[in-house]
């Protein structure tokens, strides 16, 4: 398939993900490198609290909050 028949199916609508072969697809950015951060009890607790209010984990919310925060610097810039 020529990309601008590509292109125009999928502007149109259409299902393309048929002809895609995504078994070597990567999400740019992505890579993980793991990190170890000491935290006090209080901000734990806190930190578990808002994970359990959000129905994520403590991981996740601390992803969310840094990713926002980064994403608000870039844009100040």
């Amino acid at each position: 398939m020529k990309a601008n028949k590509f292109d125009a199916d999928f502007d149109s609508g259409e299902d393309v993900t048929a002809i895609l072969d995504i078994s070597k697809a990567r999400r740019p950015l992505q890579k993980q490198k793991r990190v170890n951060v000491d935290f006090p009890d209080w901000m734990i607790e806190s930190l578990d609290r808002e994970a359990s209010r959000l129905g994520v984990t403590r991981q996740s919310i601390i992803k969310i909050w840094l990713a926002e925060r980064l994403e608000r610097l870039a844009s100040d810039k």
